[in-house]
Formats: structure tokens, C-alpha cells, sequence
């Protein structure tokens, strides 16, 4: 097959654009019914992409470019357990962590349902023992205090999901993460708690991560400073991990050990054992809701057509942005502050599947894959960076996420937020013309300066509540679409190769920092200076 973008397919779309790249203002006024028709709604979310730079004709060719690349295809082989990440020759099936439980999904032959479900189950028992208090410190005490250590997927999600769902916490249960190996990460989340009353739940699928065991050894010193007895790391520790060996060498019974599975990867773990800490804030029936919404947007990802499946059309909206439209960047703007970690979730979600650049074959890529993700919670973000989407020189293409029922009792500001995501979307799409500007008085000096070129593509997602049932259709929503586009591109958007260059030099660095002399130190001139420079210099450890 013909590299991607020599496919007539691909060209097709090439001299679409060059030809029918109309104006928003244009698009709208050639259909009065636009507002309408491009619309969606799946899994309790509702979608309109009528502010996108696209028509039927793009839409049809957009639809073309999916099945020629064999995006059906290639999502039933991930359902039925094929092992499509090619590199590391692993399954791929974060929908087996929310699938239902008289489902059979099989991995070399063997159903893995019943195991998800087995560990499920034991998380809520062991979730229920915490919340209730039956669970109890070394001394004796009510655990008041779960911190969460992890990094990368055994991280972002899981404070991502505490943050969104705060309203539906236990309150005084203090949930925290440390992720960081800056040991500043450690001493904040720790400095105003006591150890007889804190659990640590440390998850690293092989006990071996750098940050994460740096972190969690600390923690370990920390508690037992104060709690004395070996002893009480059984009672203070438990793991989300499949190495047994390493977590009883740490301490930590086994039997509070939760494992997971290869065919899970990091940044989609957030389903998994891994979301332990999301477990105890919000409860195992809370927990139970956000797999319903998973699963309900894996079955609308499953059996939707195309031109009428959520995840499919926003893939090939935004690789239309990203491919022909230019959009280097994709702006994640949710309405709700409870979302505010949610863009930094999605960086990983979708850079770390999707920033690759060679095809499943090994060959480099002529043209480019993922957008560079990023965002905050509206209306903040309108204080700080939408000047530049607005009026800046570069196209970034904007997924706006909002509800219709706000979750605090001040529901007069929820009206005028939404108002707000309401009038961004608009004014991208639409602008102001210089015609416009000068009617409202403006001296001509300072027209040029008040135009708005609008044309700014955007998506606009809304949901009645953010529930955690919304949260987990919401999250899938966009591994499907980060899976759609890889697809497309011809990537495995499900190793991260790049991740482990740098692991290894810092391994190698760490260890010639703590050396005495510069035996060894073999970089390069900057890197060997860099060494000498911070050893020489770094505070109270003068060697």
C-alpha cells in the first residue's frame, strides 16, 4: 500500500481544501439549519462540530480516508484481544477494565473478564474497610489520609478523576498524590499529616519506577520515624503492582497487593487497579457508574456507523485540523473547574500515544501526527491565552466542554460560565470584520486592532451533570478518538519508546553525581560541565 499521503484519498482531500476552504460566516449562511444538522449526541454527551471548517463533501472524504485505512478493521482486532501494539507485542484492552461482566474477551485464548472483575471486587472490599473505618493504622487509628504515589498513567488519571469528582467524595477522607521526584512534591503532601493516620498506596505495575520508588521509600522513612515498628508498613502500605517479589521486599503484604496487566497500558489505566485512590474518594458504587460510562461509549465506538459515531467523526475533524488545516496545537477548554486537570490528562492520553514518527513498518512519516495538547479551565483561560486564539497567528483548533447542571448550589455564575463557553465559540468561529467594527464609532486608527479574523474551528461537548458516570464517557470519548487517529497515521499509538532515553541517561547521571571524581563521565562537553557544575555546588552535599 502507498504511503498516506500519496493515497488519492489523501490528495483528494489536499485539493478539497485548496478549493472549498470557505469562511465560517460563509458556511452558515449557505445552510440556516448548520447549527443543527452537524450534531451528535452518544453516552450522555451531545456534540456540535457545526463550527468546524468542514462540509458534506469534506465529511464524505474525511469518511473515505477511515475506511481506506482500515480503522474498522483495526478496532475489532483491539476488541478481540490481537495484539496490536506491534512493538512490544501486546494486546491492547483497557475495554476489558469496564467491560460487562457476562462479557468474554480473550487473550491467547483465555477470558480475561472474569479476572478484571476479581480484582474489582476486591478493591471495593478493601475501599469499603477504608471509608468505613474498619481499617486501622499500626496504633490503632482511623486512616484519615490516602496518598496516592505514581507517575505518568499511575498518576494524571487518577488526580484527574479525584479533582473532577470532588462533589462526589467522602470528605473526610483527604485524598493526595505525590508524583514528583522533586522532593518538594513528597514534603508538601505530607508536612500536615500524621503517619498513624495515613495510608500510602504506592503504584508501579513493576515496583522498579525511579520516581515513583524514590517517592515511595521516602514515604517509608517518613512513616516509620514516627510509627517505630516494621510492622506498621503493612498497615500503612499497600500496592497497585504485579511484582510480588519487590512489594513484599518493600514490606507491604501481598494480599493488599492489586494487580493489573500487561494489555493495560499506563496512560489507560485509570479503570484498573490503578484507580484505587479514585475508589476510595468516591466509592465503589461511584466507581461502578464511571466503567457504565466508559462501557457506554466503547458500545457507541462499537456499533455506530461512522458518520454517526462520536469518536470516529471528532478523529477526523481534528486530523483534518492538524493534516490540511494546519492547526499545530488542540486547546482543551472545560467549563467546570472540577475539570482542571483534565487537559493535563489528555496530554499524556494523546502525545504519548500519538507522538511518533514512523509507521507500524519502521518507515519516517512525511506529515504530521499529534497536535500538541494543552488547556485550561474557562473562564480563567480567557485571562491568560485566548487573546492569541483570538487574534494570534497561529490556527489552534478548540474542543469546548461544558454542562448543563452545575454541581454547586450558585447556579446564577453557572449560567453566566456557560454563557461564557456560549459567546468563545462564537466569537472563534465568527469574529469581527473591520465593516462591523467601524459602525460601533471606532477611529479608523484603531480598527485594524479590534478585528477578529473568527474562522477558528471548535467543538462544543455538553452533558446534563458532571457525574462520574459523564466522566468515564467522556475519558473514553477520547481514547477512542486518540486510537482512531493512530490508525490513520499508521502508528502504534500504544508503546512510548521515546519515554526511555532519557530514563536511561538519568540512571547513568545519578550515579556519576554521586561519585567523587569524573571517572566515567563520558558525555558530551555540555552535559560532563553541566555534572561538574552541580556537583561542585549543590547545597549542604558538598563532596
Amino acid at each position: 500500500m502507498p504511503k498516506l499521503t500519496e493515497r488519492p484519498i489523501w490528495r483528494a482531500l489536499a485539493a478539497h481544501w485548496r478549493a472549498r476552504d470557505a469562511h465560517l460566516r460563509k458556511l452558515f449562511a449557505a445552510d440556516p439549519q448548520r447549527g443543527d444538522k452537524y450534531t451528535l449526541e452518544a453516552a450522555g454527551w451531545f456534540l456540535d462540530y457545526s463550527k468546524q471548517r468542514v462540509d458534506d463533501e469534506t465529511l464524505r472524504l474525511l469518511l473515505l480516508l477511515a475506511e481506506e485505512a482500515g480503522v474498522a478493521m483495526r478496532r475489532d482486532a483491539m476488541l478481540r484481544g490481537e495484539k496490536i501494539n506491534a512493538t512490544e507485542k501486546r494486546a491492547v484492552l483497557h475495554v476489558a477494565l469496564r467491560a460487562a461482566k457476562d462479557q468474554v474477551i480473550e487473550v491467547d485464548g483465555s477470558d480475561v473478564v472474569p479476572g478484571v472483575y476479581e480484582v474489582l471486587e476486591r478493591m471495593a472490599a478493601f475501599a469499603t474497610r477504608v471509608r468505613e473505618g474498619d481499617w486501622k493504622g499500626h496504633t490503632g487509628k482511623r486512616i484519615r489520609h490516602v496518598v496516592n504515589i505514581g507517575i505518568g498513567g499511575s498518576d494524571l488519571g487518577p488526580v484527574m478523576a479525584y479533582e473532577a469528582l470532588r462533589a462526589f467524595s467522602q470528605r473526610d477522607l483527604d485524598i493526595r498524590f505525590v508524583s514528583n521526584v522533586d522532593g518538594a512534591d513528597f514534603f508538601e503532601a505530607t508536612r500536615d499529616i500524621k503517619p498513624e493516620e495515613t495510608l500510602f498506596i504506592v503504584a508501579s505495575k513493576t515496583f522498579t519506577t525511579q520516581e515513583t520508588m524514590a517517592n515511595a521509600h521516602a514515604a517509608r522513612a517518613w512513616a516509620l520515624a514516627k510509627l517505630k515498628d516494621e510492622a506498621a508498613v503493612e498497615k500503612h502500605f499497600v500496592a497497585v503492582s504485579t511484582n510480588a517479589e519487590k512489594v513484599a521486599e518493600f514490606g507491604i503484604d501481598t494480599a493488599n497487593m492489586f494487580g493489573f496487566w500487561d494489555w493495560v497500558g499506563g496512560r489507560y489505566s485509570m479503570d484498573s487497579a490503578i484507580g484505587l485512590s479514585t475508589m476510595l474518594a468516591i466509592g465503589p458504587d461511584n466507581f461502578r457508574a464511571m466503567l457504565d460510562g466508559f462501557h457506554a461509549m466503547d458500545e457507541h465506538f462499537r456499533t455506530a456507523p461512522f458518520a454517526q459515531n462520536m469518536p470516529v467523526l471528532m478523529a477526523l475533524i481534528g486530523l483534518w485540523n492538524t493534516n490540511f488545516l494546519g492547526a499545530a496545537t488542540q486547546a482543551v477548554l472545560p467549563y467546570a473547574n472540577y475539570l482542571k486537570r483534565f487537559p493535563a490528562y489528555l496530554q499524556q492520553l494523546t502525545m504519548e500515544s500519538n507522538g511518533k514518527s514512523v509507521t507500524l513498518d519502521g518507515a519516517q512519516i512525511d506529515y504530521d501526527t499529534s497536535a500538541v495538547w494543552w488547556g485550561e479551565p474557562g473562564t480563567n483561560g480567557q485571562h491568560s491565552f485566548y487573546q492569541l486564539i483570538h487574534q494570534g497567528t497561529r490556527l489552534i483548533a478548540c474542543d469546548f466542554i461544558g454542562f448543563c447542571d452545575a454541581l454547586s448550589p450558585l447556579h446564577e455564575q453557572h449560567d453566566l460560565l456557560m454563557a461564557n463557553l456560549f459567546a468563545q465559540s462564537e466569537a472563534l468561529a465568527f469574529g469581527k470584520t473591520a465593516e462591523q467594527v467601524r459602525a460601533e464609532g471606532t477611529p479608523e486608527w484603531l480598527v485594524p486592532h479590534r478585528v477578529f479574523a473568527g474562522n477558528r474551528p471548535s467543538n462544543t461537548l455538553l452533558a446534563q451533570t458532571l457525574t462520574p458516570y459523564s466522566l468515564g464517557a467522556l475519558v473514553a470519548l477520547y481514547e477512542h478518538i486518540t486510537f482512531v487517529q493512530g490508525a490513520i497515521w499508521d502508528i502504534d499509538s500504544f508503546d512510548q519508546w521515546g519515554v526511555e532515553l532519557g530514563k536511561q541517561l538519568a540512571q547513568k547521571i545519578a550515579a556519576e553525581i554521586a561519585a567523587a571524581d569524573d571517572a566515567g563521565l563520558a558525555h558530551d562537553s555540555s552535559t560532563n560541565a553541566l555534572v561538574r557544575r552541580y556537583r561542585a555546588n549543590r547545597g549542604g552535599r558538598k563532596t
